[in-house]
This record gives structure tokens, C-alpha cells and sequence, in this order.
């Protein structure tokens, strides 16, 4: 869930090769057995957060959702559909979903998502720049619209704009380390209406410079530096030294999680300074 080569952190173990194929199998055959999970984490605070912001507005209007760093759509659902990241492991390592073209597992992905379409789901627009993941998510029927730009090298588009215009909460997972503030800089020069922004990110990449382009932009983040999330496991035990020092140099203590062999991420949320809300 990447949506540029940016500044990725020093000693991660990169996954270029299955972020952009056709569809989301090679996808899932990597990252499934390294027990990645953030989305599962994630599923039910943008649940919340979503109603939230719904209920801010004082209206039963259904609130549009701008999923950073979409990659194939599995924030999308997860968020709009009765089903588990383990479901979604499940059916696209299935033997089943293993014979199929790319176009017949497109046709069977959307019978697949419309059954389990969610009663309060909601407009989710995608925004990655793997062109063939956001494609084929567009296609599957899990987005709205897709866009597959790089706001670090290159402003919105005047689609993209106006698709931001009528956004109300942008989510990221996966991306933040790969897209910095100037990426979120693009997106808040966009907006029409309060946007609130859901992020999850690794204790491994510094997170201020974001936060200090969110609060220019008038919103302010919460945390709880207490509260953890597992993303997934480390690749090689190169991989977990360099994390592990990374969390030390950022003065945070590694034990029981980094050192214990997991990428952990914190959950920041950001809302207008005027909102007094809690961290959910």
C-alpha cells in the first residue's frame, strides 16, 4: 500500500513487485504469511470515525471516504462490507480465485462484494499510484473513483480536486514513510468542507512534519503513545535491527513489541482545531 518511492525507512524491506500486478492474489501470497493486519486493526476505528464525522455534521448525509495509499481496496472492504482481512486472505488464495484470469476474478470479486455489501456503506475514493491496483479496485466494484497519482512529484489533478472537494475523512495504513507532508499538503489545498484524517503509522517513521502541515491547515492530532498496533512481521532479522534502532533513535522503547520480531504502528487522528473530540 504504497503510493511513491519516496523515503522509505532506512532497512524496510520493500515490496515494489506485488504492489502494481494485475490483481490482488500476488499481493496476498506475500504479505499474508508475514501476518500483515493493519487493515483488521483498522477496520473498526474507521468505522467509528466515520460516524463520527457524519454526526458533526448534523446531517444523515453519507460521509465520503479518500483511502490514501489505496493499493487493491482492502480498506474499502473492510470498511464497507461483512467481511475480515482473514476472509479476504482466505478468497483470494482460494483455489478457487487461483483459476481464474485476471478479468474472470474481477467478475467473480464483484458477486463476491455485492453479497456482503454493508447497509452504511458509504462513497470511498481511492488514491495510489499503482495504476493496475487502483484499476482493478475501481473495477471490482470497491471504489467509487480512483485515481493513480503521485502528489509528492506532481499536483492533483483537476479530477482528483474536485473528488477531494467532497471528502470528509481521509484514512492511510500503509503509506505514510512512502508519502510525506507534501502529499497531505496537496490534498487539504483541495478541500471544500472539514476533512478529518485517520492514520495509522509505523513507530519507525517521524510523524511530525505531518502533523505540523496538519495543524498549518487547521487541524489538530491526538494520539495515545500508550495504545500500539501490530502492522506485520519482519522480513529478516536486518530488518527488525534497523526498525529497532530506528524506534530507539525516536526515543521510544522497542521491548515486548519491535524487539519481540513485529513492525507496530499509533493511531493518529486529526480534526479541525474547533473539534474537542477524544482519540478513539
Amino acid at each position: 500500500m504504497v503510493a511513491g518511492p519516496v523515503i522509505a525507512a532506512a532497512g524496510k524491506t520493500r515490496f515494489d513487485d506485488i504492489y502494481n500486478e494485475p490483481d490482488p492474489r500476488a499481493y496476498v501470497r506475500r504479505l499474508a504469511p508475514l501476518e500483515y493486519e493493519i487493515p483488521h486493526h483498522a477496520q473498526d476505528v474507521f468505522r467509528r470515525t466515520r460516524t463520527d464525522r457524519s454526526a458533526a455534521d448534523g446531517t444523515d448525509a453519507p460521509v465520503t471516504v479518500l483511502d490514501l495509499c489505496c493499493s487493491y481496496g482492502f480498506n474499502a472492504a473492510l470498511l464497507n462490507h461483512h467481511v475480515t482481512l482473514a476472509e479476504l486472505y482466505a478468497h483470494y488464495t482460494s483455489p478457487e480465485a487461483d483459476a481464474l484470469t485476471t478479468t474472470e476474478l474481477i467478475e467473480y470479486d464483484k458477486k463476491f462484494y455485492a453479497s456482503r455489501r454493508r447497509a452504511d456503506a458509504t462513497p470511498v475514493i481511492g488514491l495510489d499510484s499503482a495504476e493496475n491496483a487502483v484499476q482493478y479496485a475501481l473495477a471490482a466494484g470497491l471504489l467509487d473513483e480512483a485515481y493513480a497519482e503521485n502528489l509528492e512529484h506532481q499536483p492533483p489533478s483537476s479530477r482528483l480536486r474536485r473528488a477531494v472537494a467532497a471528502t470528509g475523512l481521509i484514512t492511510v495504513t500503509g503509506g505514510v514513510g512512502y508519502i510525506t507532508h507534501r502529499t497531505f499538503r496537496a490534498l487539504l489545498e483541495c478541500r471544500q468542507e472539514p476533512i478529518w484524517l485517520s492514520a495509522f503509522v509505523l513507530r519507525t517513521v517521524p510523524y511530525q512534519p505531518v502533523i505540523d502541515e496538519l495543524e498549518a491547515h487547521g487541524l489538530t492530532t491526538t494520539t495515545d503513545p500508550a495504545r500500539t498496533y501490530p502492522q506485520r512481521q519482519f522480513t529478516s532479522a536486518a530488518e527488525q535491527r534497523g526498525a529497532v534502532e530506528q524506534v530507539l533513535r525516536a526515543g521510544d522503547d522497542p521491548t515486548g513489541l519491535e524487539a519481540e520480531g513485529r513492525y507496530y504502528t499509533r493511531l493518529y487522528q486529526s480534526r479541525p482545531l474547533r473539534m474537542k473530540d477524544s482519540q478513539k
